[in-house]
């Protein structure tokens, strides 16, 4: 008699074993919480008045920062939501260079905000078009306050870069840093038609611990951490002319394999000769351009070291690619990879060329460049911690500059332009119809979240201070926001808080795209890794072989061969 199977009862195994699958509410939940702790973590460092944190790494490593993206970036985040707000950091800091904090905690309130709406049974569908939607008039609102302004106004730059600063620990020698920040991307940017193009990779930026932070100072052409190369060349040249060359100045050795049969000492000597008149040969060319310095990418061979110092001229090897690419901007040399094509056209000048020892190392600076496209800022400080903050804090100082000259347009700091649009946010959501007006509430309610947390983290009544702001808002005083530094409510024009269009636009593009990704999501499904084979299991990602043992032996995986190495 054969057995009947009754149907429906057939189980349907569509995952790997050990995946697992969190739907609907519980995957929302569990994914706007991983997000919500991500926006707690660097909550209470946004503003001067943030506090730092201190990250240890797996091998002890101490970073002391309060740069939101250096946070999430060091941290290690595993949970796949929270990671999306890692990526949003990360993209603000290499688009516009600040903001990275406000960027995460505005999605963390965007997030938090939406449960409550999702709580009271509105579709997360409907919540991520109200959010959209309010997003698309954010940046109207945006474009209505801002002031536009000259691009290369220095006075205007310092101010912007001294507000990055502020938040920063460089805040007592922010003036100092600012001036040569500016300087530094002034010198760089290049004007095209009517507007300014900026690369912020032409400012290099070299960190030496000792010191103190006004020591750092900006050096007008490259300043290179390697030494010269032989002792016997002079340690300082003025008025040079610099040879950059890309090719290495040592005797190719053979592709193939080859030998030569020497049999007696004179054909030894004639051979050592022919390499040594090889490489004479090598650095005439370099004398006959009339370089006083050679910077080369590749190697330098002793006796090349010797027949140049011989000549007066100072070497260095090694330089890096992109060190080299900086050295042309800066000097207006041309790159050369072939020695037979250097002539002196190709030379690059600077006022003075000089091996300094910094510390414990000796640098070669090479300054007094004329008109240079490519500049170094050199940054000092107390110790290598002080050093890796003021180097954070000095790359999102260029940044903002770069914004600036690139987007001449300026806002408010502190809080002001989140007010003034959540409160113009709030009268236009009167006119929605639908539930789609509870969620640009929310959205209003979100931006605030950028003056409550300034305000507590300096020690001041959120609600007392959220209040006075609105209402002076609402007056329309659309400068007035929260001065950090002397915990009142005041105009942010006349204490020079400003900040670039951009970095806003920036902050609320992110902030959204992130919290509409996650609320979207309904279905988490994590496959399991793949482990050992299983006894009876076959191998691992091969679970159809289990089947093919014979009977009685469980399938292949089933087979113990641990015993065979002993045969």
């Amino acid at each position: 008699m054969s057995a009947q199977i009754p149907k429906g009862n057939l189980p349907v195994i569509l995952l790997k074993e050990g995946a697992t699958e969190s739907k609907g509410r519980e995957a929302q939940r569990n994914n706007i919480a991983a997000a919500k702790i991500i926006a707690e973590v660097v909550h209470s460092s946004l503003g001067p008045r943030g506090m730092d944190k201190m990250l240890v790494d797996s091998l002890g490593d101490v970073t002391i920062t309060n740069d939101g993206a250096t946070i999430l970036k060091e941290i290690d985040v595993q949970h796949p939501a929270a990671k999306m707000l890692v990526e949003i950091s990360k993209t603000t800091d290499s688009e516009v260079g600040d903001g990275t904090t406000s960027a995460v905690v505005l999605a963390g309130a965007l997030l938090k905000n939406a449960e409550s709406l999702i709580n009271q049974d509105v579709h997360p569908t409907i919540i991520v078009d109200g959010y959209r939607k309010a997003q698309r008039k954010v940046l109207q609102f945006l474009k209505e306050i801002a002031e536009e302004v000259t691009a290369n106004d220095k006075h205007i730059l310092a101010k912007i870069a001294r507000t990055s600063m502020q938040t920063k620990l460089v805040r007592k020698d922010s003036d100092h840093l600012a001036d040569l920040v500016v300087r530094a991307v002034v010198a760089v940017a290049e004007k095209e038609g009517t507007k300014f193009v900026v690369d912020q990779d032409d400012v290099k930026v070299e960190k030496k611990a000792g010191g103190s932070m006004k020591d750092s100072t900006l050096v007008e052409g490259i300043v290179l951490d390697k030494e010269v190369v032989h002792s016997g060349m002079p340690k300082k040249i003025t008025e040079a002319k610099i040879a950059l060359i890309n090719t290495a100045l040592e005797i190719d050795k053979t592709e193939f394999d080859a030998k030569i049969n020497i049999s007696n000492p004179q054909q030894m000597k004639t051979f050592l000769d022919e390499e040594n008149r090889m490489l004479k040969n090598m650095v005439d060319k370099v004398i006959a351009s009339g370089a006083s310095v050679l910077l080369c990418q590749k190697g330098i061979d002793d006796m090349a070291q010797h027949y140049l110092a011989r000549a007066g001229i100072l070497a260095v090897r090694r330089v890096k690619e992109s060190d080299m690419a900086k050295l042309a901007k800066a000097t207006g040399a041309r790159i050369v990879t072939n020695l037979d094509d250097l002539f002196e056209k190709d030379l690059g000048i600077a006022q003075l060329v000089e091996e300094r020892k910094i510390e414990e190392d000796r640098w070669v600076f090479i300054e007094g460049c004329k008109n240079p496209k490519a500049v170094t800022l050199l940054l000092r400080g107390g110790s290598q911690r002080v050093v890796d903050e003021v180097e954070r804090s000095v790359h999102d100082a260029v940044m903002v500059v770069k914004d600036v000259m690139v987007n001449p347009s300026i806002v408010a700091g502190g809080g002001a332009p989140e007010t003034y649009c959540a409160t113009k946010l709030r009268h236009w959501a009167k006119s929605l119809e639908g539930r789609e007006q509870l969620a640009v509430e929310k959205f209003a309610d979100s931006l605030e979240e950028i003056p409550l947390t300034l305000s507590e983290n300096a020690g001041m009544d959120p609600i007392d201070t959220l209040t006075t702001l609105r209402s002076k808002q609402q007056k329309g005083e659309k400068w007035t926001g929260i001065d950090v530094m002397k915990a009142k409510v005041g105009n942010m024009k006349t204490g020079d808080i400003i900040e670039p269009l951009a970095v806003k636009n920036q902050i609320v593009t992110a902030a959204t795209e992130a919290a509409c990704m996650i609320l979207r999501i309904d279905d988490v499904i994590a496959i399991a890794k793949s482990g050992p084979p299983m006894p009876g299991g076959g191998m691992p990602d091969m679970g159809g072989m289990g089947g093919m043992g014979m009977p009685g032996m469980g399938g292949m995986g089933g087979m113990d061969m641990g015993g065979m190495g002993e045969m």
